[in-house]
């Protein structure tokens, strides 16, 4: 019998201005398959705001914790960590 693997929230910080979801996306699938990719964006402006989510099956995700945090890409040395739960506002 077959477990069903939860999913897992990461936060990555730190990222490039220029960073793309599909960049993001390709460098966490190296350690298993990505559900969803968020990069933040600031709602009035639009810009990136150099973080975000990526949500992975629990295993996948605590290797790609262990082997990206202060992994470098684009020239910054990215910040990953287990997602917080956010509380309703």
């Amino acid at each position: 019998m077959q477990k069903h693997s939860e999913i897992t929230t990461l936060y990555v910080g730190n990222l490039p201005q220029h960073s793309s979801e599909e960049e993001v996306r390709s460098i966490f699938a190296g350690f298993g398959e990505v559900h969803s990719v968020k990069l933040v964006r600031d709602r009035i402006t639009g810009r990136p705001r150099g973080f975000g989510f990526i949500e992975m099956t629990s295993r996948a995700a605590e290797t790609a914790r262990r082997k990206l945090n202060h992994y470098r890409f684009g020239g910054r040395i990215l910040r990953v960590d287990a997602a917080l739960d956010r509380s309703p506002s």
